[in-house]
């Protein structure tokens, strides 16, 4: 009866030293797995210069027309918010922690939609939606909004855009678009300030243009 007690004691002694092991063995688990999580490096957002909405001011040269704005089609790439860099060939490369607050191409076109409103130049902007009825539609396709590694650092900003008349259907403007900033140090926030400018020169650049064309295409 007594070897039958001890050897039910040393099985119940295996048996807690078991569940020890198995204990210690989960909370260094679950150690590790936080002490990682608290470890990991935290992401930083980054975002264009939006213009601020102001009032729209009829001005004498105001031409009479609505402008619908359609997205801006791209890439994958400039479709997320991660920051994109490449050596100005075939291949591109994603920084981790540094972000866009909005995907590129959302911000272009946000840019686009505030400055074409601000410079009062056309009697109506509107985001192209369905039920908004207008004179001509623009739309765009952004091809490079990155860091380019090489002997100067650049940022590059490249896109195209176009106009159709939507009463004949006919493309009736178009505009291109491409320029490297040159970028003073390999800091993200300097390739932001460059990817930024470039932006603003290029949306700058594309008004003038449109300004050109109904200054020659008077609209009846």
């Amino acid at each position: 009866m007594r070897r039958a007690k001890n050897v039910s004691d040393r099985r119940n002694e295996s048996a807690v030293r078991a569940a020890r092991k198995l204990l210690v063995a989960a909370v260094l688990l679950a150690s590790g797995f936080f002490g990682g999580c608290g470890a990991a490096k935290p992401s930083k957002y980054y975002q264009l210069t939006i213009p601020p909405s102001v009032a729209p001011v009829e001005k004498a040269d105001t031409v009479p027309i609505t402008l619908l704005l359609g997205p801006m089609m791209t890439s994958h790439l400039y479709r997320e918010d991660r920051i994109v860099y490449g050596n100005g060939g075939e291949e591109l490369g994603l920084y981790e922690y540094q972000r866009w607050a909005t995907p590129p191409a959302e911000m272009i076109q946000d840019v686009l939609l505030r400055e074409l409103r601000n410079s009062g130049r056309y009697q109506a902007v509107y985001f192209r939606r369905s039920g908004i009825q207008g004179d001509f539609a623009v739309r765009g396709r952004l091809y490079d909004f990155k860091e380019v590694d090489g002997s100067q650092l650049t940022a590059r900003v490249s896109f195209e855009m176009e106009m159709r008349n939507l009463k004949t259907g006919v493309t009736v403007w178009t505009h291109y678009y491409s320029h490297d900033e040159p970028v003073a140090s390999k800091n993200v926030n300097a390739i932001v300030g460059a990817l930024d400018q470039g932006v603003q020169r290029g949306v700058s650049e594309m008004l003038a243009s449109l300004d050109q064309y109904f200054a020659s295409h008077p609209a009846k």
